[in-house]
């Protein structure tokens, strides 16, 4: 297979640089949530710290990778259609990251829908399956050793895992959508915190989503380059962020649910005018519906549990 090598090493290069611009923005997400959310429970702590460590470590398998084809193969450029080791690592690495963060939107799935596992169960099995592809994936590169080999041997199990990422990221994102919008009351205050949520969800959503599903096209259509692997290169970044915006734009969302509450109440229709006096105090727990909203906008670490 002739490779366009040019294009397979610029891409390397830009998705590589570019990878490790979104790492110092994960370092600096995991200083602002220690310094803003000190009282968060051990586990999440914890979830925010593996986090770091696993994109740390992606992006030491990336600096690797680029050294081993610009620097040691420096002047072999038809060195570019082997697989090296650190190459093959990004993949799994990339999935493991992948998989916690779908667990962790998969419970909140789970919270806000009342404990409701028709939902969260084909998440966490789609979530499963991404990994044991990406898991698959890894370990054939490694025993393969050249793309060309990999492509004409095994080439739909990469294609797969890309895939189960799309779909459980729009699953994550439907799922979300659908339990927020139910959640709609003639509270301006509840109303404002979905709406902050809804539009979180869709951002992180579909920025997660056009990543890994850019990368598959080009993996798809593009069998002559690396430009894929320099995508996937990013996606991991992406989905770190992801979870550590949602963490950290909590108390953006209760300063919005504050102010919201602290309005004349004549904005309010007349059933939730009467219940002027809860929203005020930020107790929401005069319906149940109310009380559904305020799990999701407070409880991502748990200190609200729900009824």
């Amino acid at each position: 297979m002739e490779v366009d090598i040019p294009k397979s090493f610029g891409a390397l290069l830009l998705g590589g640089l570019f990878a490790s611009l979104l790492t110092g923005l994960v370092f600096v997400q995991v200083v602002v949530y220690f310094k803003m959310y000190p009282g968060d429970r051990r586990q999440i702590k914890a979830l925010v710290l593996v986090i770091w460590f696993l994109d740390t470590s992606h992006t030491a398998f990336i600096w690797s990778s680029l050294w081993s084809y610009l620097i040691d193969d420096y002047g072999f450029p038809m060195v570019v259609d082997e697989i090296h080791w650190s190459l093959a690592m990004t993949i799994v690495m990339t999935a493991i990251l992948t998989f916690f963060v779908h667990l962790f939107f998969a419970h909140r799935i789970f919270i806000l829908g009342r404990r409701n596992y028709w939902l969260a169960a084909p998440i966490v099995t789609l979530a499963f399956l991404r990994l044991f592809s990406a898991s698959v994936t890894t370990g054939q590169m490694l025993h393969l050793g050249t793309f060309s080999r990999f492509k004409e041997k095994i080439r739909w199990i990469f294609t797969t895992g890309l895939s189960l990422s799309t779909a459980v990221d729009v699953l994550i994102t439907a799922s979300l959508f659908g339990l927020l919008q139910s959640s709609r009351t003639g509270a301006a205050n509840l109303n404002a915190v979905i709406d902050a949520l809804i539009k979180y969800s869709f951002e992180t959503g579909a920025l997660t989503c056009a990543g890994t599903a850019v990368s598959m096209i080009c993996w798809l259509t593009m069998p002559n380059n690396l430009i894929f692997m320099g995508l996937h290169f990013v996606i991991g970044k992406l989905y770190a962020n992801s979870i550590l915006v949602t963490l950290n734009t909590r108390d953006t969302i209760r300063r919005t649910r504050s102010k919201r509450s602290l309005r004349d109440p004549s904005t309010l229709d007349p059933d939730t005018r009467q219940r002027t006096d809860e929203a005020s105090t930020l107790q929401f727990n005069a319906a149940t519906t109310v009380e559904r909203t305020d799990i999701y906008s407070k409880a991502w670490t748990s200190t609200l549990t729900p009824a």
